[in-house]
């Protein structure tokens, strides 16, 4: 099995990315706020974990093998569990992940029906379906929980995206989310990701922002 690839992005469009491993060029099926994430990275070297799946039916002679692709592994394993829920499924899991997996696990663990249902495909049967299957189980990957001793902060939808951005482009988490409270505490004024990572950078390089 296929665990990592790591390559040139070649093409990325609303549902798929193209990325170049030498002579072999990979498709590869992504979340949206991956998406989002890789924006403006066409010509760059990424990483991505990835896991494998046969779309069709067994026994019908017509199985297609489909590779999904994810920021870290930790938004795999997230995305294992999600689409574990009945009648979610790999592809309706992916368009439902418009936004970070952070903030989405703390919907689950805080039963915020109304959030999960802004997500593409998620009505409110399916909302209600997947804190009932889920809630309790998403400690490790939610914004707002403890881990190792330490509260992690409640962080905003575009705080969040950034985080996600910065642990792609190989920062650690909890030194991202360090930086990304001092920034956001330096320049309150800040409400894109877009505008954060750059600052985070900057703080990290020893720049006064």
């Amino acid at each position: 099995m296929i665990a990592k690839i790591e390559g040139i992005l070649v093409t990325l469009d609303t549902e798929t990315a193209l990325v170049q491993v030498g002579p072999i060029a990979y498709e590869l099926m992504l979340p949206g706020y991956c998406i989002s994430a890789l924006a403006g990275k066409i010509g760059a070297e990424v990483a991505l974990c990835t896991m494998e799946y046969y779309e069709g039916t067994l026994g019908g002679g017509n199985l297609i093998p489909r590779m999904v692709g994810f920021l870290d592994a930790a938004e795999r394993a997230f995305f294992g569990k999600f689409i574990s829920v009945k009648g979610m499924g790999i592809k309706k899991g992916l368009r439902a992940l418009s936004m970070p997996i952070g903030n989405i696990a703390d919907a689950i663990e805080a039963g915020d029906e109304k959030m999960l249902m802004s997500m593409p495909g998620v009505g409110r049967r399916m909302a209600q379906q997947i804190v009932a299957e889920l809630k309790g189980k998403l400690e490790a990957f939610a914004l707002g929980v403890e881990t190792g001793g330490k509260v992690q902060p409640e962080f905003q939808p575009f705080q969040g995206e950034a985080l996600e951005i910065l642990v792609a482009w190989g920062e650690k988490r909890h030194e991202a989310m360090e930086l990304i409270e001092l920034a956001c505490q330096k320049h309150p004024d800040i409400t894109t990701a877009e505008a954060l990572v750059p600052l985070v950078y900057r703080l990290k390089q020893g720049v006064e922002v």
